[in-house]
């Protein structure tokens, strides 16, 4: 993507018309796990270039609770993932920034989010400006939030 800027002072994005595909998956990525992990091999099989969005402690707080692992070492293990191309601070649940931000082609998601309102709207927005979205598999055995109630009860 290159960014230019007219004479009136608005930037212009104009994206290369080129034949690799842009793939962007974004989470919370906390307490990193095999469905973490199949939802980045997935998404990586489906595009030539994979941008993870790592979701900021505030905007993952939407969930009711805030990550067990700080940002900057959810961005650093999923930045170490070989299947990962590029790493990016998402820091909203609006796709659409996240998509102005990095140019993606793709938006890879959890198959748990088809079918729902927000899920709905992603179909329909990025289908305007010509990005697919695409549902992966969700690893039904495991997630953060199991982890989590795992963790607390083997708490003392």
């Amino acid at each position: 993507m290159i960014s230019t800027t007219c004479a009136s002072g608005r930037d212009h994005r104009l994206r290369r018309t080129v034949s690799h595909i842009i793939g962007y998956a974004s989470g919370v990525f906390d307490l990193f796990h095999i469905g973490h992990l199949n939802l980045l091999k997935n998404a990586r099989a489906q595009c030539d270039h994979l941008v993870a969005g790592v979701l900021t402690d505030e905007v993952a707080s939407h969930k009711g609770h805030t990550p067990v692992m700080p940002l900057l070492e959810r961005m650093e293990i999923v930045s170490s993932i070989k299947c990962v191309d590029a790493v990016v601070v998402d820091n909203t649940l609006e796709k659409m920034e996240a998509w102005q931000q990095v140019g993606f082609h793709r938006l890879f998601k959890g198959d748990d989010w088809k079918g729902t309102p927000r899920g709905a709207r992603w179909e329909r927005d990025f289908a305007a400006v010509g990005v697919e979205v695409v549902y992966l598999p969700y690893t039904m055995h495991v997630s953060s939030s199991k982890l989590r109630q795992l963790i607390q009860y083997l708490s003392p």
